[in-house]
């Protein structure tokens, strides 16, 4: 990590410009908790909702509901 520091030492600012607000906002959405299981693939499976949700959010945003179609029960 060191010494991809020392090549780029931007990296770190730009990273947390980047990436650090998105796993700010899903973690407040999940009640700034940790995540209540153990090992990657069930900590992934608890946050996979969390990330979905996340891009939706940002879908509609950008495009807004019309492209989305009407939902029949």
């Amino acid at each position: 990590m060191q010494r991809r520091l020392d090549t780029d030492p931007h990296a770190t600012r730009t990273r947390r410009q980047t990436v650090e607000p998105v796993f700010g906002t899903l973690k407040s959405w999940m009640g700034a908790t940790h995540f209540r299981m153990r090992r990657l693939r069930n900590a992934a499976t608890e946050m996979s909702p969390q990330v979905l949700a996340y891009n939706l959010k940002w879908v509609i945003a950008i495009l807004g509901t019309g492209p989305l179609p009407a939902l029949r029960a």
